[in-house]
């Protein structure tokens, strides 16, 4: 541990902030990283910043103040630092550039969870979404409400088989439909097309 100390305390104090940044924030990354692949993120663990139990967050739920995106920013901040020091001659620039590419890290993360979030789905459906949208007849649907046939529709980008009815006449099967109604929370009312 001693030659780790020396070699830190022998560098230049900004060398000393971008290593210490990068180093700091790479063991957080990859204790987040571990605990995610693991399960152990329970809730996302992004412990928003708090003020009387609100979040900073105003919705969608990401923060731009996140423990998860901090430690982005600070992973690109530090390496860029790094990467950039012995390249750029005037130090102000290097700040510059290592906060550029620390915000874009943070951006990345916030960007790329909001697009696995959309992937989320709980599968559940409203069948009244069905009211108005055209299916095909599954089973031959008997006239005037003398039993019940069988459609498939396309909901939510899947496809469901439910009961169906018509008050007019006989719809054989292949015959495409639209739903008119959605009786006793499950069987369809429908006319042919």
């Amino acid at each position: 541990m001693s030659e780790f100390t020396n070699w830190y305390l022998a560098l230049d104090a900004n060398l000393q902030v971008f290593w210490g940044c990068a180093l700091i924030s790479s063991v957080f990354f990859i204790l987040q990283a571990v605990l995610t692949i693991i399960g152990m993120d329970q809730a996302d663990m992004d412990m928003d910043v708090n003020f009387d139990g609100d979040t900073m967050d105003t919705g969608g739920g990401l923060s731009l103040f996140s423990i998860r995106s901090l430690v982005n920013f600070f992973v690109g901040f530090g390496w860029a630092g790094i990467s950039f020091y012995n390249a750029i001659s005037i130090k102000f620039f290097v700040y510059v550039v290592a906060v550029v590419i620390g915000c874009g890290f943070g951006y990345m993360y916030i960007f790329l969870r909001k697009k696995l979030m959309r992937l989320e789905s709980n599968g559940a459906i409203n069948l009244t979404d069905a009211i108005g949208r055209e299916a095909d007849v599954y089973l031959r649907i008997p006239a005037e409400s003398k039993g019940a046939g069988k459609v498939q529709i396309s909901l939510n980008g899947s496809i469901f088989e439910y009961p169906a009815v018509t008050r007019g006449q006989e719809i054989a099967t292949g015959r495409r439909i639209k739903v008119v109604d959605v009786l006793d929370n499950r069987t369809l009312l429908v006319e042919e097309v």
